[in-house]
């Protein structure tokens, strides 16, 4: 029994291994979202009691991700932490605890010395505590030098369509400052004119979406972004994620005919 966990860990780093060398670079995203779903069911089926735990585990899953993302050289990821509807439906306590926990990740891993990753946060920052709204600002400031080119974005309060909305109100006021009328603005307005005003302005839009645990929908993710953006649904939730589960969603995104439009 003892040389059961050793055999079954080789056999995953042999798996593994054999997936990276079958990954053409050239096929890589070089952009992945991933939907962060199944904390509190991973902690159900792990038969504990407090939901607190499963989120634990999923932010302990995000630094690994990156490092396998990084080992692969994939230099732009997005998360997708929470909305404003699990803001504004969940239990006040669990949220409580998933704020103190994304300021601690933040503040010990995403922001730390030598950050390899410069942060980027979409979302509304109004309904986030103000401990949390602040402690996110901190953390852009402290990795806006970063010199490794690597960026993540995170999508905390977010939603895509509220983004959207806040796009169109940005672009309209601007367009109100300079003396154009409703009819001026109609007649020229363009899609790149709304993407300039997007929280995501200035990153490359997602090659790749990944959302775990299951489920198939986008949830309000990157809407406007994501609009050619292939999807992969995984089965795993969230603090199960493996790098094999990663390589295997790669796999499938660099097996497919790529269409934008089509």
């Amino acid at each position: 029994m003892q040389l059961i966990e050793p055999v079954r860990r080789l056999g995953y780093a042999l798996y593994a291994r054999r997936l990276r060398r079958r990954l053409p670079p050239e096929h890589l995203p070089r952009h992945i979202g991933v939907i962060l779903d199944g904390n509190r069911r991973w902690a159900r089926h792990a038969g504990l009691a407090n939901p607190g735990l499963g989120h634990r585990a999923g932010a302990e899953r995000v630094e690994k991700l990156l490092s396998w993302c990084q080992q692969l050289g994939i230099r732009h990821v997005s998360l997708f932490v929470c909305s404003t509807e699990n803001l504004r439906r969940r239990d006040a306590t669990e949220i409580a605890h998933l704020m103190r926990l994304l300021e601690q990740v933040v503040a010990d891993t995403l922001a730390r010395p030598a950050a390899r990753w410069r942060l980027h946060v979409v979302g509304d920052p109004g309904v986030l505590p103000d401990s949390t709204a602040h402690a996110l600002k901190r953390a852009v400031e402290a990795t806006r030098d970063c010199a490794s080119g690597a960026q993540l974005t995170l999508a905390i309060g977010y939603g895509g369509r509220q983004e959207v909305v806040e796009a169109l109100r940005q672009l309209l006021a601007e367009r109100a400052d300079a003396g154009e009328d409703l009819g001026e603005v109609a007649s020229t307005l363009s899609v790149e004119d709304i993407a300039r005003h997007l929280g995501t302005a200035g990153r490359p839009d997602p090659d790749l979406i990944i959302r775990t645990s299951g489920e198939q929908r986008m949830s309000n993710f990157l809407l406007w972004q994501g609009a050619y953006a292939e999807l992969y649904f995984c089965e795993a939730y969230w603090p199960a994620f493996r790098e094999i589960d990663l390589l295997r969603a790669l796999r499938s995104y660099a097996a497919r005919d790529r269409r934008s439009g089509g």
